[in-house]
């Protein structure tokens, strides 16, 4: 007996797959089973016996080739090293078909998953020397199978609609598009029966069930139709709810009383809940960190009602005995522990904990969704409190540019590291520019000075910003203010919410126009820039002190969704310098998680400011718009000069709205307010991962105080006097600042010749506009981008409440990328 066709396999190892042996007997049957026993090895390619009648037996085999490369093609939706990390074949093993069916099967289970279910795998071999193939996977991903339909059978109480609107998967609609919940998925499946059960189960059905749930794919395999059975059953109210404590320290009736239902109201489980949650709260506020509650149901079929009793079995008090903090390789132990309002030996809390948790998570130098975990200590009264943190980078080096609707382009730089040294210190410098502003900045903040629960922070400053007026077709630079100057600020706590603050600035302005534009004579020329902005130039110092008084409940202060912000502020500037004043501000926000993705917030804040023995000059008074009130112009909210000029070919001269050389310029008031209503709205996991966030809001404000400016009408008394309006003029100098004069053939000469070379400043009036109270409105729709080109906001918003003067803006975007 003998082996022929191996290559790779010795002879001996193909004969001990069989169960021949030479000197054997053997039989039809012996020989069928040692062809079956060589089949199952999945080692040959074919393989046969001969020599049967003479007794010579030879086992031909044709051995299955060497993989030598594993090729995907056509996986656009999937990448490649996702497959590959599926599937069994790979370089240098043995081809067998059985395996090829078997990675058919995965890739297609992987396709699957992702909602592809018309996904089509070809396999195909390619013949190479010395015994090798490649394999080739082709693969038709199809499109993605989504839920054509959502049927519901034996829904009585709601409809259709208002069941769909509970579940997970959503019906393909075009207005969809963004949406990931309408593509098929069978975990979703499941869950959807969930959301089915505890819709019905918060709307007091307490027997419903779903009977069946069905998935059907529609012959061209491109979507699915879904039919859930349901039972409605009953409606049930509550009925007695009572609450058995064996916890001495609980008054039984109190907590009851404290709990959300009531009886007589319909039943509803998430209320039951909820209440599982708040007494064990309570039992965490009174110590008991490990505390079991079970409510007992007694269900009344009869009288349709459900009593309920919320027994809290006993338990002892608990303490502290740990704080473990684990994960921090850069972040000192004591930057995270300061932030714990608990010490190791106190009694156990669980609102202190889950302040704890905001706090941390607040810091920004871990991973969010920080939780801290409470694990049974040494004793049944003992607890350790374990925080495995996961640090993030903190230090932040970026090189900006991009284009703003308002600031045109903008090139910016900036270095921050805000956990310095692993102290939690923030250090920062940055500098930027754009068409409208210049900015150098430098800070440092120590949050606890001398390991005390005390911050300092001095930030030095020089910011050159570049005012501009608005005409019908574009902006022109008004006046330039360069500041200079350095702040020292320092923070202490007051409570776990409350906090204050103190600092003292200094700053230097200077505030100047175009001598070229604006300028007769070596002096600002009210007739070219107008009183307020002559008013306005100058150098002065400004040194100022002041507080704030914060409360700050929010849950995070990089994202927030839950809890409230109040800030009140004064500032006073007189002590020394040229300027005086009281500034007073107000900051108030809200937010509210209201579930399934959708965060509110609101929003409101104002100011006042009162100059001591002098106005209020027009670089320290309020100004309001985009991109605080959108739907307005920068500035384009309050008090402004508009300047229109007149059409002197009739008499007496009228103004023309129509004249591209008509201006607006903003001065701001000394009094304002804003407010702010936005909803985040939620979208499909798609977008999610898009970085899409969008949001619809409502602002209202208004800029209003001050003292009305001296305003000039060129043709008044012209007009008046039913003359022809020629308006003031001014004589032209040269570049030594010689008046210029002109001789008999009309060039100009320095030589008095008796004929000034003038120029005509133009007619026009200006008139006072915007200093009113009453509210300006805008509605509009915005969304966030973390677009490949770096963040993007887009906001479309429309003023529906407007004051004469102004200045309304639809469309807002700012993008930039770094590189």
């Amino acid at each position: 007996m003998r082996v022929e066709g191996a290559q790779r396999i010795e002879p001996e190892t193909v004969l001990s797959y069989t169960k021949l042996r030479v000197g054997m007997p053997y039989t039809p049957e012996t020989l069928d089973q040692a062809l079956k026993d060589l089949q199952a090895s999945e080692l040959f390619a074919d393989f046969s016996i001969s020599g049967v009648e003479t007794g010579d037996i030879v086992l031909r085999v044709r051995e299955n080739p060497i993989i030598n490369r594993v090729i995907l093609e056509g996986n656009k939706r999937l990448k490649e090293d996702k497959i590959k990390k599926e599937i069994k074949l790979a370089p240098r093993q043995i081809f067998t078909r059985t395996a090829v069916r078997q990675d058919v099967a995965r890739i297609i289970e992987l396709y699957r998953r992702q909602g592809r279910f018309g996904a089509v795998v070809e396999p195909k071999m390619v013949n190479l020397d010395q015994n090798r193939v490649d394999v080739v996977f082709e693969i038709s991903e199809g499109p993605k199978s989504k839920v054509r339909q959502i049927n519901i059978i034996g829904n009585e109480k709601f409809s259709d609609d208002q069941l769909r609107g509970a579940m997970y998967t959503k019906q393909s609609r075009w207005f969809r598009f963004l949406s990931s919940a309408t593509s098929y998925d069978q975990d979703r499946l499941a869950a959807d029966q969930q959301k089915l059960r505890l819709f019905y189960l918060t709307n007091g059905y307490a027997d419903f069930r779903v009977t069946s749930a069905v998935a059907e794919l529609t012959p061209d395999k491109k979507d699915f139709i879904i039919t859930y059975v349901v039972e409605e059953g009953p409606r049930y109210k509550f009925g007695d709810v009572k609450v058995d404590s064996q916890i001495r320290d609980f008054d039984n009736a109190k907590l009851a009383a404290s709990l959300p239902m009531k009886k007589g109201d319909w039943y509803n489980a998430k209320l039951i809940e909820d209440s599982i949650d708040s007494l064990s709260q309570t039992a965490g506020l009174f110590g008991y960190a490990f505390t079991d509650v079970n409510p007992d149901f007694q269900r009344d079929k009869d009288a349709l009602t459900m009593s309920i009793t919320f027994n809290i079995a006993e338990a002892k008090r608990t303490y502290v005995e740990r704080i473990d903090i684990n994960g921090n390789t850069q972040t000192q132990d004591k930057v995270v522990r300061r932030e714990i309002r608990v010490a190791e030996g106190d009694a156990f809390n669980s609102f202190q904990v889950r302040r704890s948790q905001d706090r941390i998570n607040s810091l920004g130098y871990f991973q969010e969704k920080l939780e801290i975990k409470q694990n049974p200590g040494s004793a049944p009264d003992r607890i350790v409190l374990e925080t495995n943190v996961e640090e993030r980078s903190t230090g932040e080096l970026s090189l900006s540019a991009g284009y703003s609707s308002l600031e045109k382009m903008i090139v910016s730089a900036s270095l921050t590291q805000h956990n310095f040294r692993g102290k939690g210190q923030e250090l920062r410098a940055s500098v930027s520019t754009s068409y409208y502003a210049k900015s150098v900045e430098l800070g440092f903040t120590e949050p606890y000075l001398f390991d005390k629960n005390i911050a300092l922070g001095v930030d030095v400053f020089r910011r050159d910003y570049n005012n501009y007026n608005t005409t019908t077709s574009s902006s022109t630079s008004v006046y330039d203010q360069v500041t200079t100057g350095f702040q020292i600020r320092a923070g202490v706590p007051l409570t776990e919410y409350w906090s204050m603050s103190g600092r003292y600035g200094l700053s230097y302005d200077q505030v100047s126009i175009s001598k070229d534009s604006y300028y007769t004579d070596g002096r600002c020329d009210p007739a070219l820039a107008g009183y307020y902005l002559c008013d306005a130039v100058g150098n002065r110092w400004t040194s100022s002190v002041g507080y704030s008084l914060m409360f700050d409940s929010l849950n995070s202060r990089l994202r927030p969704t839950s809890g409230s912000r109040f800030t009140f502020s004064q500032d006073f500037a007189g002590l020394g310098g040229d300027t005086r004043y009281l500034r007073t501000t107000v900051n108030l926000s809200r937010y509210a998680n209201l579930g399934s993705g959708f965060v509110f917030s609101a929003a409101a804040d104002g100011g006042y400011i009162h100059g001591i023995g002098q106005d209020v000059r027009l670089t320290d008074r309020f100004y309001l718009g985009d991109p605080q009130m959108r739907g307005f112009d920068i500035r384009g909210v309050g008090p402004r000069v508009s300047r229109t000029y007149y059409d002197t070919s009739t008499i007496p001269a009228t103004l023309s709205t129509t004249s591209t050389s008509n201006t607006q310029t903003a001065l701001g008031g000394t009094a304002y307010y804003h407010g702010r209503l936005e909803l985040e709205l939620p979208l499909g996991s798609g977008a999610r991962e898009m970085g899409l966030r969008p949001s619809i809001y409502l602002d209202v404000g208004a800029v209003f105080g001050g003292t009305k400016p001296t305003l000039i009408d060129s043709c008044a008394t012209a007009n008046a006097a039913g003359t022809a309006c020629t308006g003031a003029t001014r004589q032209y100098r040269d570049s030594a600042g010689n008046l210029l004069y002109l001789n008999s053939e009309g060039s100009s000469t320095t030589t008095n010749t008796g004929t000034p070379y003038t120029y005509s400043l133009g007619t026009y009036a200006e008139t006072y506009q915007g200093n009113s109270a009453s509210p300006r409105l805008s509605l509009g729709i915005g969304v966030n981008w973390n677009s490949p080109f770096g963040p993007l906001r887009l906001d479309l918003a429309k003023a529906l409440l407007k004051q004469p003067g102004d200045d309304t803006k639809l469309i807002t975007f700012n993008v930039g990328t770094q590189f």
